[in-house]
């Protein structure tokens, strides 16, 4: 995957985000590719070939790590992306968290703290299903949560979204700093897409247990958490730590876009692997010499 496929990627590459308008980016938008299953699949499967060996490269030079965010309204592709895109990584290199509701003791703590405890480890890629983000979505939607985090109310005005926000670049500023690059995919998906997968749930005895009544709940909400997904792509997109506004109603084209962001990312890190000094490679001969000649006398006895 050469610079051909950057050129794919970069119209949902936000980096900056004045003026951005999410009605701008169309929901079935698939960047003049037509291609059917079959097509797709081998579009993946090169993709996650090559993210693979760029895994493996990452894991044995522990230095850098990716952080994978991936934000979107319910049923828009968040699971399914996870398992068609990562299916191939090296579990050992590779973590997902899923983030609920918080916890008692996740609200005794600041609001970045359980986002901040399971930041990826250097060599690896960690994939955050849901993140810090909520913090500026279903709260912000649901004001009334910012009850339940115990903060003084002296320090809840009238500009703690713009507060949160400036956390939150600095956090991915001090990040992207430190060697874990931020990568963050927000999955549009079209409100009548989402409805034709929610009655999926309900129509597919094998899908029954994906539905949740407060799916429909939260649907009835859905102006407020566009307005609130363009208000947080325009105040945290930085050349740090871009959003990427993917297309989600063709699963397939999602999971190709997620895929070629992971390998641009990763290819920007210039990974190696590491290499063996001549003092090392002076002791693996010997190491080799002296196997050889172990299996040379199990020969001779037998």
């Amino acid at each position: 995957m050469g610079s051909g496929f950057r050129k794919f990627i970069e119209p949902y590459r936000i980096t900056r985000g004045n003026g951005f308008r999410l009605k701008g980016i169309d929901p079935g938008d698939t960047g003049g590719l037509t291609a059917d299953k079959t097509e797709a699949r081998e579009l993946l499967e090169e993709e996650k070939e090559r993210l693979r060996g760029l895994q493996e490269a990452l894991y044995a030079q522990d230095r850098w790590a990716l952080l994978v965010v991936l934000q979107g309204m319910d049923a828009a592709g968040k699971d399914g992306t996870i398992k068609n895109v990562m299916s191939g990584l090296n579990p050992q290199g590779c973590q997902v968290i899923s983030f609920k509701a918080p916890s008692s003791e996740e609200l005794d703590h600041d609001y970045l703290w359980r986002t901040s405890k399971a930041l990826p480890e250097r060599g690896r890629i960690g994939i955050f299903n849901r993140s810090h983000y909520e913090e500026v979505l279903v709260v912000r939607v649901h004001p009334e949560l910012l009850l339940a985090q115990k903060i003084p109310s002296a320090l809840v005005g009238k500009h703690i979204w713009e507060e949160r926000y400036q956390d939150i670049r600095a956090l991915e500023s001090y990040l992207a700093r430190n060697g874990i690059v931020p990568l963050k995919f927000f999955l549009h998906v079209s409100r009548a897409e989402q409805r034709k997968r929610i009655l999926e749930r309900l129509e597919d005895p094998e899908k029954n247990w994906k539905f949740s009544a407060a799916d429909l709940a939260e649907r009835k909400h859905w102006d407020h958490y566009q307005a609130a997904y363009q208000d947080l792509i325009r105040s945290t997109s930085t050349e740090e730590a871009p959003w990427f506004v993917v297309p989600a109603d063709s699963k397939w084209f999602t999971h190709l876009v997620v895929a070629a962001a992971m390998i641009d990312a990763l290819d920007g890190m210039k990974l190696a692997f590491p290499e063996v000094t001549p003092q090392q490679r002076k002791e693996l001969a010997i190491f080799r010499t002296a196997l050889e000649a172990e299996g040379g006398k199990r020969r001779k006895r037998s």
